[in-house]
């Protein structure tokens, strides 16, 4: 038991905001268009870097 008396295998309700299936699928859908945006930037810098050769390290100083 915990300092409270409280053990871990007490099925209690969830405290806080419980979401509805509904919601879990739009996170989920947000999430994944999240990543894959991310991912598109990703092979996009790397594409430019790839294309413009060593002279993205040649700059005035």
């Amino acid at each position: 038991m915990g300092a409270q008396g409280i053990s871990m295998d007490d099925n209690r309700e969830p405290e806080g905001i419980v979401l509805t299936e509904a919601q879990l699928k739009s996170r989920r859908q947000r999430s994944i268009a999240i990543a894959l945006a991310l991912g598109v930037l990703v092979v996009l810098f790397f594409a430019v870097t790839i294309v413009k050769g060593p002279a993205v390290l040649v700059r005035p100083l």
